[in-house]
C-alpha cells in the first residue's frame, strides 16, 4: 500500500507565533506529505485527538513559549494512554540545548532548532516513518 505520510503540525500552549510551523507545513506538503495544521494555542489533548482522528504517522510540535518541558511530555503521555505511542513525535522552535536530553527521554524523537534546513526535517520523517510503516 503506497500512501502519503500524514503529519499533524501543532502549536501547543499559549505561543502565538506560527511562522516556523507554517514553513514546516509547507515544506512537508511540497515533499509529498499530507499535512494537517491544527492552528495556534492547542492543548495536548486537542493535538492527540487530532492525530488519532487523522490517523497520523507523525506529530510535529512547534513551540517558542518555553513550556516545552511540560507540553511535549504531556503529548507523549496521552499518546501512550491511547495506544498510539507508535506515532513519531518531534519538536522544533526555541528550545535550549540543555532541555533536549530530557525531552528525548520522554519519547520526543528529535528536536530541530532555528535555522534547521527543512530538507533535514523532511529526510528525518521519511527515514523514520518508513521504518514504522514496515514494522506495522
Amino acid at each position: 500500500m503506497d500512501r502519503k505520510i500524514r503529519v499533524v503540525v501543532a502549536k501547543p500552549g499559549l505561543d502565538g507565533h506560527d511562522r516556523g510551523a507554517k514553513v514546516i507545513a509547507r515544506a512537508l506538503r511540497d515533499a509529498g506529505m499530507e499535512v494537517i495544521y491544527t492552528g495556534l494555542r492547542q492543548t495536548p489533548e486537542q493535538i492527540v485527538n487530532t492525530a488519532l482522528q487523522e490517523d497520523a504517522d507523525v506529530i510535529a510540535l512547534s513551540i517558542l513559549s518555553g513550556a516545552h518541558n511540560y507540553l511535549f511530555p504531556r503529548v507523549m503521555e496521552l499518546l501512550k494512554e491511547n495506544g498510539a505511542d507508535d506515532i513519531l513525535v518531534f519538536g522544533g522552535g526555541v528550545i535550549p540545548e540543555e532541555d533536549i536530553p530530557f525531552l528525548k527521554s520522554k519519547g520526543i524523537a528529535e528536536i530541530f532548532g532555528p535555522g534547521t534546513p527543512t530538507s533535514v526535517t523532511v529526510d528525518f520523517i521519511k527515514e523514520h516513518v518508513k521504518l514504522n510503516l514496515e514494522n506495522k
